[in-house]
């Protein structure tokens, strides 16, 4: 029987995210895997990884906010906006110089709607190229500058100085495609001095979070697939708190022949239709061409 549903996976550091799902296909014996969205190799945290049928799932879960908890390190600028690159501008910081209130202002100021530019290192595509292939070129391209929302910006530690660098940890609460490396960047430039994200893990993604996450250790200890297949959430557990729309033995009909539907009293765009008896069984969303609320499948889950 093919594996299916939604692995919330704890990634290990040293890996990408294309490591794991290759790893996971040897241990779950199927082709049918994918991730929802790039983790970087040295960030640890919770990745979703959808096996089988549920694949089909993965760019919406890709969609739903997440957290993360980063450490910030004042007094120096890298090529890759984290600790792993090469130090490109230094600002020795003075003990004491900048102080907590400074900082919670800051932080302040960068929650809500904000703009970013995508670091170098980066995959996101200019021209049909990713930004690191231009990078690891040497070649300068102008990057897209986008809003990305911040739901909640948070200091987590008491501020440290030590040997010009001074040190701070936070946690995010953000929508799809906010860079943390950037963020923490934005910050240093804010308070004046140049800086990079040293240390991050992502807490949640969607409905998961790191509490339900599994580590690949304690998967390859497992000496079965029914055995690991524990740690697998199923399909109807992932969207069970997605908005829902339940219609009628007639409506459902149609929908499980993938029909679009009239006009439907609907507050979300994106949503799950389920039956009169709680199964799922699509997700629609309203028919951008058509302002009368009309909604067109997107997704059969059966």
């Amino acid at each position: 029987m093919e594996p299916i549903g939604v692995l919330p996976l704890d990634k290990p550091a040293g890996m990408t995210s294309h490591d794991c799902v290759f790893r996971l296909r040897r241990l779950f014996q199927t082709k049918k895997v994918g991730h929802t969205g790039t983790l970087d190799p040295e960030v640890t945290g919770v990745l979703p990884i959808c096996l089988g049928r549920a694949t089909k799932l993965a760019r919406f879960i890709t969609d739903e906010g997440k957290t993360y908890a980063a450490e910030v390190t004042i007094g120096y600028a890298t090529t890759t906006e984290d600790a792993h690159g090469e130090t490109v501008h230094e600002t020795p910081v003075i003990s004491d110089s900048i102080s907590d209130q400074m900082i919670d202002e800051v932080l302040e100021q960068l929650t809500g709607q904000i703009q970013q530019t995508p670091p170098y290192y980066s995959a996101v595509k200019v021209n049909g190229k990713k930004l690191y292939e231009y990078a690891r070129k040497g070649i300068e391209v102008e990057r897209p500058t986008r809003i990305v929302q911040i739901d909640a910006l948070e200091r987590t530690s008491e501020v440290t100085f030590e040997d010009g660098l001074c040190r701070f940890r936070i946690e995010i609460a953000c929508g799809k495609g906010t860079y943390i490396r950037t963020l923490a960047v934005e910050i240093g430039e804010r308070l004046g001095y140049a800086a990079h994200m040293s240390d991050l893990r992502r807490t949640s993604s969607g409905a998961m979070s790191e509490v339900d996450a599994v580590t690949l250790a304690t998967l390859e200890a497992c000496e079965t697939i029914e055995e690991r297949m524990q740690y697998v959430l199923p399909i109807e557990q992932v969207i069970q708190k997605w908005p829902r729309l339940t219609v009628d033995a007639e409506t459902a009909a149609r929908v499980l022949n993938g029909a679009k539907l009239p006009s439907i009293p609907v507050e979300f765009e994106r949503f799950t239709v389920y039956n009169e008896e709680g199964v799922p069984l699509a997700i629609y969303r309203l028919d951008p061409e058509i302002s009368m609320g009309r909604v067109e499948v997107m997704l059969q889950i059966d």
